[in-house]
């Protein structure tokens, strides 16, 4: 993690400082699905995602603190195991579906993520329980997807490839929000720069394997877009906005950061429409609503418990600290 640096001696400045921080990550993150579609002209879906990875965790490497100490080998194999959850098996996944579905659906479809969450973190962890209010951004969330695809389903034809675009997306969704629910019970402890770095590496491997296995009769084309694509999101999407959140996380409350899924997901369906010519159409206009919607209602903080009056002489609860499950950071496309 970067050294925190000096902070402004005015006011003005820092907050200046904190509003171009905030704005370049959701901005860095809400660009990464069109990048990923451009870069996919030239690249097959695995060795394109493989390659970024295996960037992306060699310029991290310098800040992570994994070449001054060195994790056990307990700590190292768990990081391994839930990064073929959280990056190798949904980033495949989410880079093949993009060849498919519209980026904007892919967003969409990926900011559900809050929602996911919410339910894995119910199932694991028994100190998440699922409120009124939860279970309401759960029905907004489903009613979004299947609006998201109204028309394909009413007459315009919901093809294969497309259903299984939608399909492929929500499974790597839920396949990062297991990843982040097991890193919140049992990889705590570990830096999150450091379980970036090695579960980043580690997933390059098993992406650039699973490429050599499945894509060797598919040609790269190492085009100068194709480069920039990698370049671009390997180093400001992944690299350069990680450390911009981190250095955010101890600077700015929790609500404020929950929100960013909710931005990126606006800017990559306007970059979407505006970049690439993707069609605006009711079903996009309602389901994107109905899914930010829910996101939004699921990343509010839930309501501190009720306290029953206690003794004069008896001990005061200690307040809660808890973060909010959903507003843990999560990586995205």
């Amino acid at each position: 993690m970067l050294v925190r640096p000096a902070m402004p001696s005015t006011p003005g400045a820092s907050r200046a400082r904190l509003l171009l921080a905030y704005t370049a990550c959701f901005v860095f993150w809400g660009s990464t699905w069109s990048v990923v579609k451009v870069g996919l002209e030239d690249l097959p879906p695995l060795r394109f995602a493989g390659v970024r990875m295996l960037l992306a965790g060699l310029v991290l490497l310098p800040f992570s603190g994994l070449l001054r100490v060195r994790p056990g080998a307990r700590t190292t194999g768990m990081l391994m195991g839930v990064g073929v959850l959280q990056i190798a098996l949904p980033y495949g996944l989410l880079f093949v579906a993009q060849q498919w579905i519209p980026s904007s659906w892919s967003a969409l479809l990926f900011s559900t993520y809050a929602v996911w969450l919410l339910l894995v973190g119910r199932l694991l962890l028994p100190d998440q329980p699922l409120s009124p209010l939860k279970l309401l951004s759960a029905g907004l969330g489903l009613a979004g997807i299947v609006a998201l695809q109204y028309e394909h389903l009413h007459g315009v034809g919901l093809t294969g490839l497309v259903l299984a675009g939608c399909v492929l997306t929500l499974v790597a969704t839920v396949s990062i929000s297991l990843a982040n629910v097991l890193v919140r019970r049992s990889l705590a402890h570990v830096p999150t720069s450091l379980s970036v770095c090695v579960q980043t590496l580690s997933s390059s491997v098993l992406l650039l394997a699973a490429s050599a296995a499945f894509e060797s009769h598919l040609p790269g084309h190492w085009t100068p877009r194709a480069l920039l694509s990698i370049t671009y999101l390997a180093v400001c999407a992944t690299a350069l906005t990680y450390q911009l959140l981190f250095w955010l996380l101890s600077r700015v409350p929790l609500a404020v950061i929950g929100v960013m899924p909710l931005l990126d997901t606006l800017v990559a369906v306007l970059l979407g429409v505006g970049m690439l010519g993707e069609r605006v159409d009711a079903s996009l206009l309602l389901g994107g609503a109905l899914i930010l919607s829910s996101a939004a209602l699921a990343n509010l903080p839930a309501a501190p418990p009720t306290r029953a009056p206690s003794a004069p002489s008896g001990p005061a609860e200690a307040p809660s600290d808890a973060e909010p499950l959903a507003s843990a950071p999560r990586q995205v496309a």
